[in-house]
């Protein structure tokens, strides 16, 4: 019973994380041909470009995970926690690391499309820790 249960939970992850992939990547696309227009903006161009990335990166990640879903015991269970915990933490850098982008493009510069990739990185690590940690508390609860 553990591990049906441990696999729906795992799978629905999948999805979210997909359906989370499938938006920016669609999102992101858009504001790439909206960009291409003369005129364009640099800020949307690159936070377009950002989303588009994560995007393809997150459904790579998911087509991964997908193909290496199973039954687990205890012991795969914890290793699928540890891998959360490691995400939770990479999450965190993403923002931090999207913030100094931003913020940095800004004070050097007034780069707008170092700050449209900036936060375009700061919204997907925040996306990305709450996926995670929704996925974290759901195991804790369960076990």
């Amino acid at each position: 019973m553990f591990a049906d249960s441990f696999l729906a939970l795992e799978r629905a992850h999948l999805v979210r994380l997909a359906a989370w992939g499938g938006a920016s990547l669609f999102l992101g696309l858009v504001l790439l041909l909206l960009g291409r227009r003369p005129g364009r903006s640099p800020l949307l161009f690159h936070f377009g470009l950002q989303a588009a990335l994560w995007g393809a990166i997150d459904l790579a990640f998911v087509a991964a995970g997908w193909k290496g879903l199973a039954l687990r015991d205890l012991q795969g269970a914890a290793r699928v926690e540890r891998l959360l915990w490691l995400n939770l933490g990479l999450d965190v850098g993403y923002v931090g690391v999207g913030a100094t982008i931003a913020i940095t493009a800004w004070i050097l510069g007034r780069r707008l499309g170092g700050v449209g990739a900036g936060i375009a990185i700061v919204v997907q690590g925040l996306a990305l820790f709450l996926l995670d940690a929704r996925f974290l508390v759901l195991i804790h609860s369960f076990v």
